[in-house]
């Protein structure tokens, strides 16, 4: 059975169980004049966990969970009016979690689901948005008066558990792709796009130091150098995997001879854009195991990013089509349309 209950009326938490500890302390808490430590390094306390300062030690058993998504569901301060207004219109499975008011150290789970609880008739959809305290414990978290639910050591892992299985809850939590807060009522179509990102397979040709040439003239340049270095056979054209998300973009080597991964802040993007002359290169002679229905005469694009720690030095990133459902001018349209535009908000 859902152990949802009215949070206004629970009883509150032992005074035992005061604070969390967090799965990267020691289950035994230290003495209350010592501060907690992670690899020698103080933690500091946020709705009543205990994280470290370096924002990247919270990203340990669930690395792509907690820095992708945390941001959306914890929302420390709104209130439980202000969770049922957020998720009243949205799917069943959309969540947050909040510190609670009531009971200091313990958090409130606010969850929209299909159907209300038995004999609650729906009126204006409130009844959908059900409520769970998560209690603190010396060894976790868990959620108050469920007996087969287990304890978890942070925050973090109940919510991504019961995201795989819902265990007492009525309904899996859905990990957010997006703030629920502003979607979809006043997140753009753009927004949306970037928040999902797009990717593809791609020719990564090479780099070439620009200086302070950025624009259309910088890709000709570089595609100039490209073809000249094809021609004496001195470059080695790899199959990368290109991405474009919110954060910049992201290319990865899928052979790994050249590099692993290279990211380029969205900050530092200054130009994206096809060949100006229109130039084709011969993927059938530099691409090993090309694929049977890749693009043989590929058009070129490139982008152009500050290198790092220079603000007037620049570098253009040369790469060809390889899928033809990819092609070139859709992927410097989503950079420079989507990406771009959005920074410039």
């Amino acid at each position: 059975m859902p152990c949802d209950l009215p949070m206004r009326s629970e009883s509150s938490p032992s005074t035992s169980h005061n604070g969390i500890a967090d799965d990267r302390t020691s289950e035994n808490r230290s003495p209350p004049q010592e501060a907690l430590r992670v690899n020698g390094r103080p933690l500091k306390t946020l709705g009543g966990i205990n994280i470290p300062r370096d924002a990247g030690d919270v990203i340990h058993h669930h690395p792509v969970f907690v820095k992708d998504t945390s941001k959306y569901w914890y929302k420390p301060t709104i209130s439980r009016e202000e969770a049922i207004n957020m998720l009243r219109d949205k799917p069943p499975g959309t969540f947050v979690v909040r510190d609670s008011n009531s009971f200091p150290g313990a958090f409130g789970l606010a969850l929209k689901v299909a159907t209300p609880p038995p004999g609650v008739t729906v009126a204006d959809g409130t009844e959908l948005v059900r409520h769970f305290l998560i209690e603190p414990s010396p060894k976790g978290v868990k959620l108050k008066g469920c007996n087969n639910e287990p304890v978890f050591g942070t925050l973090s892992a109940l919510v991504y558990q019961h995201s795989i299985t819902p265990l007492a809850l009525p309904t899996k939590l859905t990990l957010p792709e997006f703030d629920p807060a502003t979607t979809p009522e006043h997140l753009s179509a753009t927004q949306a796009l970037l928040e999902q990102g797009a990717a593809c397979n791609v020719v990564y040709i090479f780099s070439c130091d620009t200086e302070s040439l950025t624009g259309p003239e910088a890709v000709r340049r570089c595609t100039e150098e490209a073809l000249r270095l094809q021609a004496e056979g001195a470059v080695r054209p790899v199959s990368a995997h290109f991405k474009v998300s919110s954060q910049g973009i992201t290319i990865t080597d899928n052979t790994r001879k050249l590099f692993f991964r290279r990211h380029y802040p969205v900050h530092a993007v200054t130009h994206a854009g096809l060949d100006p002359d229109d130039r084709r290169w011969e993927n059938t002679r530099m691409v090993p195991q090309l694929p049977a229905s890749a693009v043989k005469k590929a058009r070129v694009f490139g982008f152009v990013a500050r290198k790092v720690g220079s603000r007037t030095d620049n570098a253009c990133h040369l790469f060809a089509e390889l899928d033809p459902d990819q092609p070139a001018q859709a992927v410097c349209n989503f950079i420079t349309k989507v990406m771009m535009a959005n920074t410039r908000k």
